[in-house]
Order: C-alpha cells, then sequence, then structure tokens
C-alpha cells in the first residue's frame, strides 16, 4: 500500500489570506467570525461592515446564475454577494442560510432531499446546450476523481479503477435538461428544526441528468443510514442500467480516490466496501 502522500491534497481555503487579498481588489473588508462547519476544502463565516453574516468559499465553477435557477425552482439556496479572483483562485462570499448541517439522518430528511431533486428536473430544457457533463471514467478530473491514487494504493483500489474504466469505456459523460447539483449529500444541505433549510455548495452544479444527484445521495446513504437506502433506490428503479452503472462508477472513483488523498486507512476501505457493494448489485 503506498501512504497519501505520493499523491496531490487539494488545498483548503486561507480565510484570513483571501479576505486580506478582497479588501485590498474591491475595498470591501470583512471581518472573519470562524471557520464554518463541514465541507472538505474549508468554509468561513464573515460579517460585512453593516453587521450582515455571510459565508466565504472557494469555487471553481461560475454557478451563481444555476443557483438563481434553483432558487426560483423552489430549492432554498444562498445569493451570491461578492465574487473575485484571488492568486488563481474564485471566491465567493455568499448569503448565511439559516440551519446547520445535520447531526444524523432520517427518513423525513431523506425525504427532503428527494423533493429537492424533484424541483431541479428539466429546469434548463430550452437552454443553448453545453458540452455534455464529464464524468472522468477514463481519465483524471480537475482535482478530484484522479485515477492514479487507486492504481497505486492497493489490490482492492485498482480492481475497483479497472471496473470504473471498463464502465468508461461505454461512454464516460451525462445528458439531461436537469440541474444537476454534483455532490448532493447530507454534507451539503442544512436543517432547522427538521426542515430542510438550504442546499449549498454548488460549485460543480451543471446541466445533466437529476437521478445523478440520486446516485450521490444513495452512495452516502449507504455508508452512513444503510436502512434508508430503500427510499432512494425507489426513485431509481427505472434508471437505465447503463446510466447506473456510469453515475455508480464516477462516485465509486470520486470517493476512493479523495479519502487516498485525504483520509485515513479505514476511510478508504469503507468507501471501497460501498462501492463493491453497489456494483454486486447493478
Amino acid at each position: 500500500m503506498t501512504t497519501t502522500e505520493a499523491w496531490p491534497r487539494s488545498a483548503r481555503l486561507d480565510a484570513p489570506k483571501v479576505l486580506e487579498r478582497i479588501a485590498s481588489i474591491t475595498g470591501v473588508r470583512l471581518v472573519l467570525e470562524g471557520p464554518a462547519p463541514g465541507g472538505e476544502v474549508g468554509a468561513a463565516f464573515v460579517r460585512w461592515p453593516d453587521g450582515r453574516r455571510s459565508v466565504l468559499t472557494a469555487a471553481r465553477t461560475r454557478s451563481a446564475v444555476l443557483v438563481d435557477r434553483a432558487r426560483v425552482a423552489g430549492v432554498p439556496t444562498a445569493r451570491h454577494e461578492l465574487t473575485a479572483r484571488v492568486d488563481g483562485v474564485r471566491v465567493v462570499v455568499q448569503e448565511r442560510l439559516p440551519g446547520a448541517p445535520p447531526s444524523g439522518l432520517d427518513a423525513g430528511l431523506v425525504q427532503q432531499m428527494l423533493r429537492v431533486n424533484d424541483q431541479l428536473a428539466g429546469i434548463l430544457a430550452g437552454e443553448p446546450d453545453p458540452r455534455p457533463a464529464e464524468l472522468y471514467l477514463t481519465s483524471d478530473g480537475p482535482g478530484f476523481c484522479l485515477h492514479e491514487p487507486l492504481a497505486g494504493y492497493d489490490d482492492r483500489a485498482a480492481r475497483l479503477l479497472d471496473w470504473v474504466r471498463s464502465v468508461g469505456a461505454d461512454g464516460s459523460h451525462m445528458i439531461g435538461d436537469d440541474l444537476t447539483h454534483m455532490d448532493f449529500h447530507p454534507g451539503n444541505i442544512l436543517v432547522d428544526r427538521g426542515r430542510l433549510s438550504g442546499v449549498v455548495d454548488w460549485d460543480g452544479a451543471q446541466r445533466g441528468d437529476r437521478h445523478f444527484d440520486l446516485v450521490t445521495l444513495l452512495f452516502h446513504v449507504r455508508a452512513h443510514a444503510p436502512a434508508l437506502a430503500v427510499l432512494v433506490e425507489e426513485r431509481l428503479k427505472l434508471l437505465p442500467p447503463r446510466r447506473m452503472r456510469a453515475y455508480w462508477a464516477h462516485m465509486s472513483l470520486r470517493q476512493v480516490d479523495w479519502s487516498i488523498r485525504h483520509h485515513d486507512a479505514a476511510t478508504v476501505q469503507r468507501w471501497l466496501t460501498v462501492a463493491e457493494e453497489g456494483i454486486a448489485r447493478l
């Protein structure tokens, strides 16, 4: 087994440095209140001069328009209040929504997430067709879905990579008219007194097939609350097998790669188990 130090990690948000650069670029001086909970790359709570409280995050893409479309469809999302490029990294200051990440998962919360998924159906129909969304089954993604960590980690991960690539040989793109969040799991929602009060981290959002988000949710539910998996599986019954394999392959690659590079061996093995058990069900 190769150590995780052999592969690059994604840099975490350096909030104090980013706020200084925002002040120098825009003249707006935000006050850092502290780190926001959850998130793999990091986020921070900040305060405007007029006392408003917001959230600072990094962003890979320009997702504000898509976030607005989701809000119009009824999904609770945060308005983008300021964007800037700091040392080559796009950063966003966005509205702070009520609530906090859930401490656990229950049937009621899963059902609320399923309703959010329904709200994103077809809302990009009629828009100009962009390039199909890439699932990175045959080549590396931009900082995630890297192949080499699986190839060099251990035999189990290498076998999973072989399967992912074989699925990718049959197609490695996603098409559709839905808005897809692309990282739709309980860590990216907020809950306020049992009510889903926000969906956050739309950084990778793009046009595609909303069932991809359900597969993402299923991957996490099987890992953390397997008794609830049937609620998501019911929604995926009619998904064509080819698409299910492609979406499961993406999630398997994504979670195992990220765990190899950022987490401990036990986490890697847990995600490998989820991936393998899902493959056996396909």
